[in-house]
C-alpha cells in the first residue's frame, strides 16, 4: 500500500469507529465526530429493509409493530448478525454522504476485548468493502484509557475500568500496551434488565428497556448525593395488564445497582491479584481511572474508593473516551505504516 499520493504529499483519510454495543461513534480527521447514535437497526421484515438506524431505530423500540424487526447487531460485546452490521455501517455512511472519503482510507475499528478472531476478520473484510485500504482492530479498553486522559506510553501501571453497554472491561496498561485484562457481561445493558426485574418483583409492573435505562440515568447511584428525589414509573401492571404509575426512591434503585457493580469490583480485584508487583506499586500511587457510560453513575467513583481503598476517579468524557482515543491514536497509525513502508522499500532495495 502507497501511503501517500504519488505528489507525496497528501495523507489517506483518518476513519475511526467505536463499534459499542450500546452506541456507534464515527470520527473522520478534519471533520471530527461526524456519527454517535444507538447501536440499533430497524428492518421492515417482508422487504428485509433497513428503514431506520440509530435514533430513529431506538425511538421504535417497544413502540413497533409485527412488520417491523429491531435488532443490535452487537450484543455484550459480541457481534451477533454480522450481515446487520455491515448495513448499518453501510447505512451510516450513506447517510454521511462521506463515501468518497472512506476510499483508501485508513481506518482504526475499537472493539470490545471479548470478540473474536473470525469477527475481527469479518469486520476488517466490512471495513475494506467500504473502501479502507488499510485497517486496524484496537481495544477498546486501550482507546478508552488514552481518551479518558491516561498517559498509556510511559512505562508505569494504570488501571482501567471501562464500563460500556455490553461488557465492562478492566485493564492493565503500561509502555503502549495491555499488560493483562479481564472482561465481564455486566454493564449498561444488565443494570437496565437488573431495574426492569426489580420494579416487576417489587411493584408488580411491567417496564421496557427504555424506562429502565431512564431511572438508572436519573435516580441511578452508588452512594447518597444532594436533592435526591423519588421518581414517577409508568408501566403496564401484571395482574390486570392495564397502564399503571408507581413512585421509586434513589435508595431502592442503589440497592439493586450494587449487587452487579459487586462482580466488577471483584473481578476488578482478580486483575490486581495477577498485576506484576511493580505494576501494582503504580495503581497504589494512581489509583484507578473509570470510562464508559458507566463512569457516569452517581458516586461510583466514590464506591470504587471505598471498597477497594484506591484512589479512583472518572476519566475525561467518558462517554466519548474510546472514540477520543482512537483520535489521539491516528499518530501512532501513521508512525506504524510509514516503518512498514520504510521496511518495504529496504527489502526491494
Amino acid at each position: 500500500m502507497a501511503l501517500f499520493n504519488s505528489t507525496g504529499n497528501k495523507k489517506p483519510t483518518f476513519v475511526s469507529m467505536d463499534l459499542g454495543t450500546a452506541n456507534t461513534l464515527v470520527y473522520v480527521a478534519g471533520s471530527g465526530i461526524v456519527y454517535n447514535e444507538p447501536s440499533i437497526v430497524a428492518y421492515k421484515i417482508k422487504e428485509n429493509r433497513i428503514i431506520a438506524v440509530g435514533n430513529e431505530a431506538y425511538k421504535m423500540i417497544g413502540k413497533g409493530n409485527k412488520s417491523i424487526r429491531i435488532v443490535r447487531p452487537m450484543v455484550d460485546g459480541v457481534i451477533t448478525d454480522i450481515r446487520a452490521t455491515e448495513a448499518q455501517l453501510r447505512y451510516i455512511f450513506g447517510k454521511l454522504r462521506i463515501s468518497k472519503q472512506l476510499r483508501h482510507s485508513i481506518m482504526l475499528l475499537a472493539c470490545p476485548s471479548v470478540i473474536t478472531e473470525l469477527e475481527k476478520a469479518a469486520l476488517k473484510k466490512i471495513a475494506t468493502n467500504l473502501g479502507a485500504n488499510k485497517v486496524f482492530v484496537e481495544e477498546e479498553v486501550k482507546m478508552a484509557a488514552l481518551g479518558g486522559g491516561v498517559d498509556i506510553y510511559k512505562p508505569v501501571g494504570n488501571l482501567v475500568v471501562d464500563m460500556g453497554g455490553g461488557t465492562t472491561d478492566i485493564a492493565v496498561i503500561a509502555s503502549g500496551d495491555i499488560v493483562l485484562s479481564k472482561s465481564v457481561k455486566v454493564a449498561g445493558n444488565y443494570l437496565n434488565d437488573e431495574i426492569q426485574k426489580f420494579i416487576r418483583s417489587q411493584y408488580g409492573l411491567e417496564i421496557g428497556s427504555k424506562t429502565g435505562e431512564q431511572i438508572k440515568i436519573e435516580i441511578g447511584s452508588l452512594s447518597k448525593y444532594p436533592d435526591e428525589r423519588r421518581m414517577k414509573v409508568y408501566g403496564r401492571d401484571v395482574v390486570s395488564g392495564l397502564p399503571r404509575e408507581i413512585e421509586v426512591t434513589p435508595e431502592e434503585i442503589r440497592e439493586v445497582l450494587k449487587v452487579p457493580v459487586s462482580r466488577i469490583i471483584d473481578l476488578t480485584v482478580q486483575v490486581l491479584e495477577e498485576t506484576p508487583p511493580e505494576l501494582a506499586g503504580d495503581i497504589f500511587r494512581n489509583g484507578i481511572t473509570i470510562c464508559g457510560g458507566g463512569a457516569l453513575i452517581k458516586g461510583i467513583d466514590r464506591y470504587f474508593t471505598d471498597t477497594l481503598q484506591l484512589p479512583a476517579k472518572i476519566g475525561e468524557q467518558p462517554l466519548l473516551a474510546v472514540i477520543n482515543g482512537t483520535k489521539k491514536f491516528e499518530s501512532d497509525i501513521f508512525d506504524i505504516l510509514r516503518q512498514e513502508a520504510m521496511h518495504t522499500k529496504e527489502l526491494n532495495y
